[in-house]
């Protein structure tokens, strides 16, 4: 650990934010103390992921580490990567950027209109990819929750079930959201989405991230909300999500690949302090 800390980048998309180490040169890999530490909003930084840009191979410009504010790891964070293909854009001349992580491989692009797009890969709906405790019809799982019934399920590099309402304001998902994400059906626990159908493939999203809790946009559960619409015929395969933050668009692609669209901002830049950090190990 340096005695002056470690330099990192604020971002957020759509209010959905993250802290972002560099460590391409040198290798950043926090203790879960450290990253609960940093998390915290009053005494550290804050963040929903804090996500490590480390050294990428072969042909990837990069592989990405993500970690919830409870210091777990993710295997996937489509706001945060988005977020990062911006900062690396600014070394490149191109438009695109091939990234990796342990849920896969992330090819992210520049539109026109200076939004950026993340290519989440497949959207996976067997039961034992999401993974699901037990064999289930991933399109309509027997599963209740107080008022909450007959979700769906996929993942997208991390597992999300999605459920149906016809007021997704009026959900407790302070409460019902940690009930479902540690329940026993889910052994990797799981983000809950509620969704809302507001409009000719338009939908008001809301969703509680396994780690985190109620965020302010979550991209794969935005674009998970999308694909299981579609596959319940709620939807076509281009979908308006509106979230706390703002709105994302989805795009499930006829061979299964999701794209997810919408904006990034940058807030500071910042040392973490020693003090912070410690214990820290090193990779």
């Amino acid at each position: 650990m340096s005695e002056n800390g470690r330099a990192f980048i604020k971002m957020h998309g759509l209010g959905n934010d993250f802290v972002i180490v560099d460590a391409r040169k040198e290798p950043f890999q926090p203790s879960v103390e450290a990253l609960r530490r940093i998390a915290d909003r009053h005494r550290g930084v804050g963040y929903d992921q804090l996500i490590a840009i480390n050294p990428g191979e072969g042909e990837y410009t990069a592989k990405l580490t993500f970690w919830n504010a409870d210091g777990s790891e993710s295997g996937a964070c489509g706001n945060g990567t988005r977020c990062v293909a911006a900062l690396l854009l600014q070394e490149r001349t191109e438009k695109w950027v091939m990234l990796q992580s342990i849920g896969g491989e992330l090819i992210c692009r520049r539109e026109d209109d200076g939004r950026m797009t993340v290519d989440l890969g497949h959207a996976r709906s067997d039961w034992k990819e999401i993974p699901l405790a037990r064999k289930a019809d991933t399109r309509t799982l027997t599963f209740s929750k107080g008022p909450l019934k007959d979700p769906a399920a996929l993942s997208l590099g991390n597992p999300h079930v999605t459920f149906f309402v016809d007021d997704a304001e009026k959900v407790d998902l302070a409460t019902l959201g940690p009930e479902i994400e540690r329940d026993p059906l889910f052994p990797e626990r799981v983000n809950v989405g509620i969704a809302q159908l507001v409009g000719p493939d338009e939908l008001r999203v809301r969703v509680w991230e396994r780690g985190v809790g109620i965020t302010e946009a979550c991209g794969t559960g935005a674009s998970a909300a999308a694909v299981n619409a579609c596959r319940r015929g709620l939807v076509g395969r281009r979908v308006k999500t509106r979230l706390d933050g703002g709105e994302l668009s989805i795009w499930w692609r006829e061979y299964n690949h999701v794209e997810m669209t919408g904006p990034v901002s940058l807030s500071f830049h910042g040392t973490l302090a020693p003090e912070l950090l410690a214990p820290e190990v090193r990779g």
